[in-house]
């Protein structure tokens, strides 16, 4: 027997089992806040909404773009539209106007859903239906379908595109990367498998939605029934409070959020307050390799079970996982890190190897099926049967992964993908640069951050703090830099291409791995 995997089964099973257990507990104090669902108002809530795209006549296998911070709405949109057969596009809310108006043009997306946040900034940036998801304007699109009420019957298909994710790389333009419902579906069992979601959790959402579909983390958590906790805005004083009131047990999130959890633990002991979830909350990392020393602060001061995993978007994202095994209960805590700051085992279904050049390819039902309208690109991904990470490493003899660099020119920071192309197309826009390179160097805070290595033209000038504004006005925040070094030249190989990995190479001086 055959029966397709789509995204639609999560929020099915939820329903059967769960239907009146409180699903989704919104951003409270914001406009249109749908306050706590249970899983029966959520799925009334995504029927509504594909009935509501029904009338507006947008068909099966269109774009649905979304640009949001986490959301009850967002959750409700990973069912409402790509479980009736439609394409969900989320979108990086921190990118600026022109950014967000390529991807709505470029995916071709007919619906346009806009976070009031966001309205006056993307006030030109439209579709055929731009909504604000407001609570009025919206009120139709989100409004719960009555119980006999069923939208358009859509033949499932596993192998149709569910999402279209814009990542960074190494062109100036953001990729739409096409995730499958096949695809989707097994990274989000697999993953919840791994890191033992069951009934009895609590998820906090730190992690963005529109983050590789939070890591999948919705839809495993939908299946089993899990309440789910939107946090919009990172503030480590305010989950810790959250933790408190709604006894989370799970949360995912970059190293950023690691940072903001530690120094508000630091600040409450400080006072003489407790830190919540000791012997009780898992904290799933991943977008940088975190270093070791802050893998021990979280499991010896906050207490928490730290598990790191490794992916990319295009895989969807679950490639290896790094969850302490018994093993290694009897480590001191130091030595344990050590450990834990290895990328990982291959999680279930996945291969992992390296290329002669240390590239690491990986083959799995959790990577995309190619990158939208972009078969050039999905050619060069996707060679002689495996997916071309872009990433340095070695895997060990015990099985574990280990990255040590990074091929292409990508600067993670904070969890975020950062083209160095297109942060360079941006400085030379500015009349007095003649030559730039960008390069991603360590940050305790963001794990790499972005430096700016700036040639003058003759007779130009400009400082630090202008080529950063100069970015910042045209480029979202995250991808700016935050530093500037002016140099008189910039050291080229005799064909005239610059080596970044040897720019990097000073910064990097005392660390095991050249990225963080």
């Amino acid at each position: 027997m055959y029966v397709p995997l789509t995204i639609s089964d999560f929020l099915v099973r939820a329903v059967t089992a769960f239907r009146d257990r409180p699903g989704v507990v919104d951003e409270p104090g914001v406009p249109g806040s749908l306050g706590t669902l249970t899983y029966g108002e959520l799925d009334a809530r995504a029927r509504g909404l594909a009935l509501t795209l029904d009338e507006l006549g947008v068909g099966f296998g269109q774009r649905v773009a979304v640009v949001s911070p986490n959301a009850a709405r967002f959750q409700i949109a990973f069912f409402g539209v790509s479980g009736y057969g439609r394409v969900l596009v989320p979108i990086n809310y921190r990118l600026g106007r022109d950014e967000v108006r390529y991807v709505v043009e470029h995916s071709g997306a007919s619906v346009l859903l806009v976070d009031p946040e966001s309205d006056a900034t993307l006030a030109d940036v439209t579709a055929k239906h731009r909504i604000v998801m407001d609570g009025v304007a919206d009120a139709q699109l989100f409004a719960p379908a009555a119980e006999s009420a069923e939208p358009r019957p859509w033949e499932p298909d596993e192998s149709a595109t569910a999402s279209i994710n814009y990542t960074s790389g190494t062109t100036a333009r953001p990729k739409g990367v096409q995730l499958t419902h096949r695809n989707c579906w097994l990274n989000a069992a697999m993953f919840g498998w791994h890191v033992a979601v069951t009934d009895r959790d609590v998820y906090m959402h730190t992690l963005p939605m529109f983050h590789c579909n939070g890591w999948g983390m919705p839809y495993a958590v939908t299946a089993m029934g899990v309440p789910q906790v939107v946090v919009r805005k990172i503030d480590g004083e305010e989950i810790l409070r959250r933790m408190e009131t709604y006894g989370v047990t799970l949360l995912c999130g970059a190293p950023a959020v690691v940072a903001a959890v530690l120094d508000a633990g630091t600040a409450r002991r400080a006072r003489g307050e407790e830190v919540p979830g000791r012997d009780r909350i898992r904290i799933v990392v991943a977008g940088a390799p975190p270093p070791s020393n802050t893998i021990e602060r979280v499991t010896t001061e906050l207490g928490w079970e730290f598990i790191q995993i490794y992916g990319l978007t295009e895989t969807s994202p679950l490639l290896t996982i790094n969850r302490a095994p018994s093993e290694w209960d009897g480590l001191d805590a130091a030595n344990r890190a050590r450990l834990q700051a290895q990328a990982g085992v291959p999680a279930l279904g996945v291969q992992v190897r390296t290329a002669g050049d240390g590239e690491i390819l990986a083959r799995s039902n959790h990577v995309f099926a190619g990158y939208w309208e972009q078969p050039e690109e999905s050619a060069k991904a996707l060679m002689d049967g495996w997916f071309h990470t872009g990433d340095e490493g070695r895997v060990e003899a015990d099985g574990y992964l280990v990255i040590s660099d990074r091929k292409k020119d990508v600067i993670i920071s904070g969890g975020e993908n950062v083209s160095s192309v297109e942060v360079e197309d941006c400085l030379y826009q500015h009349p007095a640069v003649a030559e730039v390179a960008v390069i991603g160097v360590p940050s305790e805070r963001w794990g790499e951050t972005v430096k700016a290595l700036v040639v003058l033209r003759a007779s130009e000038t400009a400082d630090e703090a202008e080529l950063i504004a100069f970015c910042r006005e045209r480029l979202a925040h995250y991808k700016c830099p935050t530093s500037v070094e002016l140099r008189d030249g910039l050291i080229r190989t005799a064909t005239g291409k610059l080596q970044k990995f040897k720019l990097r190479s000073s910064y990097w001086e005392g660390y095991e791995r050249r990225i963080n």
